[in-house]
């Protein structure tokens, strides 16, 4: 995997989802990587795509704002391209419990159409999904691996497990060139901050930059892995740039496990401002909540060399600078 980041000059890369926080960060580092980098997003309000984060590519990157429900757009956009990093996705767990047709929609449906697409128009190119440890559901045992049994607890968790499932069958079915990179809590510059319903971390960040009062459900005694979004994309382009990856799954996981109230004042503390209080929990968040979860990353350890490397201290240090200075495009 020494030569991974070199693999990336002059391909050609379409990234799903790609004004979002995951696919813009992803860009970012493409571009430094020489690659030929096509963003689509859909900009559908509250799904965190935004065209401020892709500030200072915007000339070295094509953006198609368009949706992979439309099987017209995937079947146009796929032919030509070598690697597909398939972000675009609807990841409110919330949402997905008061909206389940349009997470079937976007986490399903549209993942058959970016699939036949490629089947039909690209079957060389390689495609790396965006799972979730979500779809483990309440561990058995800690941390998951690979092997722990799927039994998500919310219609979110079904719907990307279904969408990881169609790129593992497509793989045995049809040869096509998938895997898949179940994330966990992934943090930093870029993420959605103008609600809380696509995780804690962002809205914890933004209450502290604000100066509120960081709310934290039942005990705060929840252990979590959290890994920087810098590490992600690392993983990502090691997974696009290597066949032992093909066909496999992978967890990704934090450096070690916090408790979220710890979580929480170790932001306030970084942030300078803010205030911690324990709250009791809203029921429907009580009844989709997993408890303690972390992930065992040995296995793309062992494979393709990843682990993730940026501490945690650091990481948030980095991203309350980031939105000191930017927040304006964001809140």
């Amino acid at each position: 995997m020494d030569d991974y980041l070199a693999f990336y000059a002059h391909k050609r890369v379409l990234i799903t989802g790609g004004l979002g926080f995951i696919g813009s960060n992803l860009a970012h580092r493409l571009v430094e990587l020489g690659a030929e980098v096509l963003l689509v997003d859909s900009l559908v309000p509250d799904y965190g795509g935004n065209r401020f984060n892709i500030q200072g590519i915007e000339d070295r990157v094509r953006v198609n704002i368009a949706d992979v429900r439309d099987p017209h757009a995937m079947n146009a956009l796929v032919p030509g391209q070598d690697i597909i990093f398939n972000l675009a996705g609807q990841v409110s767990h919330l949402d997905s419990m008061s909206d389940p047709f349009t997470d079937l929609e976007i986490n399903v449906r549209s993942q058959l159409f970016i699939l036949e697409a490629c089947r039909h128009h690209n079957p060389e190119a390689t495609i790396v999904y965006a799972g979730t440890r979500q779809q483990y559901g309440r561990p058995q045992y800690l941390p998951l691996d690979e092997e722990h049994r799927n039994r998500p607890l919310d219609v979110n968790g079904v719907n990307k497990m279904a969408g990881e499932w169609y790129h593992l069958v497509y793989h045995t079915a049809y040869g096509l060139r998938t895997c898949s990179l179940r994330l966990t809590n992934t943090y930093g510059p870029r993420q959605l901050m103008k609600h809380s319903r696509q995780g804690f971390i962002a809205w914890f960040i933004r209450m502290a930059v604000e100066g509120k009062e960081i709310q934290v459900y039942g005990d705060g005694q929840q252990r979590r892995d959290l890994t920087f979004v810098e590490d992600v994309v690392d993983a990502f382009l090691r997974a696009g740039a290597s066949e032992q990856a093909i066909g496999q799954v992978f967890n990704l996981g934090g450096l070690e496990p916090i408790r979220l109230l710890d979580l929480a004042h170790l932001i306030v503390e970084v942030a300078g401002r803010g205030s911690v209080r324990l709250v009791p929990w809203p029921p429907q968040r009580q009844r989709i909540d997993v408890g303690d979860v972390f992930s065992s990353y040995a296995k793309i350890e062992q494979t393709l060399g990843w682990r993730p490397r940026v501490p945690l201290r650091e990481g948030l240090t980095r991203t309350i600078a980031y939105y000191r200075k930017h927040w304006h495009h964001y809140w």
